[in-house]
């Protein structure tokens, strides 16, 4: 069940749908420069200012799935579309919601298909509803394996006569992890991942939910998509909320 708490202070550092087909890799996406036109005409309304980014100068056959543009709603603002050669993402941080996220990414991907010159040609191999998240730690200080059993209910041992000589000191410079499981609604793969990081020049653990369908788990495009995202977050947000649950979503409730 979809919670619908708004959390004033939420750890959210971005959002992101992306949407990937298959590009050819000798010949590229015939199709990529009308399409980048069509679309552009397309978004204009909600993201009038269009980025041409340094990734614009890699050849069109050696950039697939890579962003080469990016259209904002203005200047250095978000909400944002980028674009590439088999390539779309829908991107928001701060001032995310789902209610109006969800409408975006829906207004994007019918759009993608209405710009491709011939959507039959438009083979979507993967599809990808992500949430990027983090909360400031010091974890060259303090343990972050003591962080994450005590706010984020996840247990990771690291056992103990590895550290019983004194050449190695037990807290960990950086931590990586990640794990997934296969999901039924909709189908394909919801994935964690937690690591080390820096955000804003705090150093900080970093937290990823995303549910990604690929290839045959894929729904009938664009037609069945909105559910498909509808299913995805009911995932991630459940994810959410029960991995912040007491300490971490009062904190960021703004409780304490």
């Amino acid at each position: 069940m979809v919670r619908i708490r708004k959390l004033p202070k939420k750890p959210l550092v971005e959002a992101i749908l992306e949407l990937k087909w298959r590009v050819d890799p000798n010949r590229g996406d015939p199709n990529y420069s009308i399409f980048l036109g069509r679309l552009y005409d397309l978004l204009r309304p909600k993201y009038p200012y269009h980025e041409r980014l340094p990734t614009s100068m890699i050849p069109e056959q050696m950039a697939e799935n890579i962003a080469q543009h990016r259209f904002r709603v203005d200047e250095d603002k978000w909400p944002l579309v980028q674009v590439g050669p088999g390539l779309v993402t829908v991107n928001d941080t701060d001032n995310y919601t789902w209610e109006d996220f969800e409408i975006r990414a829906n207004e994007v991907v019918k759009s993608t298909f209405k710009a491709y010159p011939n959507s039959d040609d438009l083979k979507v191999t993967s599809l990808v509803l992500r949430y990027i998240d983090s909360d400031d730690f010091d974890y060259l200080n303090n343990n972050v394996f003591v962080y994450l059993r005590d706010k984020l209910k996840v247990n990771v041992v690291i056992p103990q006569q590895l550290f019983d000589s004194a050449a190695v000191r037990e807290l960990p410079k950086g931590f990586s992890f990640q794990v997934s499981y296969p999901t039924q609604k909709p189908k394909g793969t919801v994935i964690l991942r937690f690591a080390t990081g820096v955000r804003r020049k705090e150093r900080s653990i970093v937290w990823e939910t995303a549910v990604r369908s690929m290839n045959e788990e894929l729904p009938s495009l664009p037609r069945g998509f909105k559910s498909w995202a509808a299913s995805a977050h009911v995932i991630t947000d459940d994810w959410f909320f029960k991995l912040i649950e007491g300490e971490l979503e009062r904190k960021f409730a703004g409780e304490r």
